[in-house]
């Protein structure tokens, strides 16, 4: 279980503008924003209006691989996600498919943030 992420961003607000863009199909949005010590934090929330994913000033500058996958609703909110993604000249890793490595109804699409990160939109069938 997640409670909440934080990021660390070459630019606070490119990034902001990535996440709501890209997963608006998922129910992300930025719930809140305020001046910290090294700038701009900003919280992003889904449907549940809690602040999950947190996007910050960068402060490690080194290597710092994250993968983040985010639930979506259904596969066409998978489908819209890459389509905003694409729209965006996001790196595309992985066109939206069926994994079935994973679970037979795990059906994702995998695509590069603007600082390098691997994110994910997902969405899983379960078979009843």
């Amino acid at each position: 279980m997640l409670d909440h992420l934080a990021l660390q961003c070459a630019d606070v607000g490119a990034a902001a503008d990535f996440y709501t863009r890209v997963f608006a199909p998922c129910g992300v949005r930025e719930l809140m924003r305020y001046e910290g010590p090294g700038g701009a934090v900003v919280g992003l929330c889904g449907p549940d209006s809690f602040p999950r994913l947190w996007l910050g000033s960068l402060v490690d500058p080194g290597h710092r691989p994250v993968h983040l996958a985010i639930s979506a609703p259904s596969r066409e909110a998978v489908d819209a996600v890459f389509a905003a993604a694409r729209e965006s000249g996001a790196e595309i890793l992985h066109e939206p498919r069926i994994w079935p490595e994973y679970h037979p109804g795990y059906y994702g699409v995998f695509f590069r943030d603007p600082d390098g990160n691997n994110v994910e939109a997902v969405h899983h069938t379960f078979p009843s």
